[in-house]
């Protein structure tokens, strides 16, 4: 199969395509070919470009399971429609790295990732949608895993349909390293792994839970500095679930520093001072950030990772627990 055009899918929202059917592929049905032919795209979408007449054969309408011949011109002629309703806004980013294909933010605590109720706008979607207007032609703008409004740190974020697909496809594969330093309540003894489903809270919907029936949740943990009442771990991610960590710590009696959802009452070290107990009442939001990304790159597949620093707020919580470790024994 031999190509006249370039197939230009993955930089604009106008499709024009057109390949003249080589020897190796005379024979297969047509559907079959535009797949292998036209990348970025699912067998669904190339489908109903066929149903509806804008992927044709020598200018003729056909059906997807048309055999196709030798010398034959496929056309594909359409425009990709925008997935996007949401409003472009000039919201400031950290972008740690960018290609024709990926960009990594690194996102500060308190950024919602997509508008919801109570958050229509001000979100990190609305924020790709300006910087990156290719992005109202993705799912969901190209993100394709979220972080919690107040944890912070690295995401990946897919600009074109062929990125989108392999980054959803890497991470469902499980080939997408994510780790994060986290803060927990309690002194733990020894890193571990947590294997326990992840589902609404039977009770309180708002909240998620280790139940039952719930969906596959793996989370590896191990010690990365120790305090008088408090554990610093260095945290892993198998799966990725709503509010994963937060549960799995929670459920193993260390919930995170800070969580208003699965922290419980505060609890302050014996002989806390007025500093340690002002900075523990006082930490903003859970103590979580993505401190690491890695996978292999959807297109060059060459391995790629990125690191984050802690920021200042969990920067000042270790400081502040050292010095009362330090002044305890």
């Amino acid at each position: 199969m031999t190509s006249d055009h370039a197939f230009p899918a993955d930089s604009a929202d106008a499709i024009d395509v057109q390949h003249r059917i080589g020897a190796a592929d005379a024979g297969a049905r047509l559907d079959q070919v535009a797949a292998r032919l036209v990348e970025g795209f699912s067998r669904e979408r190339l489908k109903g470009w066929i149903l509806d007449g804008s992927l044709t054969l020598d200018g003729q309408p056909a059906k997807p399971n048309t055999r196709v011949q030798e010398g034959q011109h496929l056309c594909l002629s359409t425009h990709l429609p925008a997935l996007i309703e949401d409003a472009p806004q000039a919201l400031p980013l950290v972008v740690v790295h960018e290609d024709a294909h990926l960009v990594v933010i690194d996102k500060p605590a308190g950024l919602v990732v997509h508008p919801a109720a109570g958050h229509h706008e001000g979100t990190l979607l609305n924020a790709l949608l300006h910087r990156y207007p290719e992005a109202r032609l993705l799912p969901r703008a190209g993100i394709v895993h979220r972080l919690d409004k107040d944890t912070s740190g690295l995401m990946v974020v897919a600009r074109t349909p062929a990125a989108h697909q392999a980054l959803v496809a890497a991470i469902q594969a499980r080939d997408v390293s994510r780790e994060y330093v986290a803060v927990v309540n309690g002194v733990m003894t020894g890193g571990g792994t947590v294997d326990q489903p992840i589902g609404r809270h039977p009770r309180q919907r708002q909240k998620m839970a280790v139940v039952a029936g719930g969906k596959p949740a793996v989370t590896h943990y191990r010690l990365r500095e120790r305090f008088v009442a408090h554990t610093a771990v260095d945290v892993q991610l198998e799966t990725g679930r709503t509010h994963q960590i937060r549960v799995h710590m929670a459920w193993l009696g260390y919930p995170l520093v800070g969580d208003p959802v699965y922290g419980g009452r505060l609890k302050l070290p014996k002989g806390t001072d007025e500093a340690l107990r002002a900075l523990l009442s006082g930490f903003p939001r859970q103590a979580l950030h993505a401190a690491r990304l890695a996978f292999d790159h959807p297109v060059t597949g060459k391995p790629c990772s990125w690191e984050s620093p802690l920021p200042a707020d969990m920067q000042a919580l270790l400081a502040g627990l050292r010095a009362h470790r330090e002044a305890q024994w």
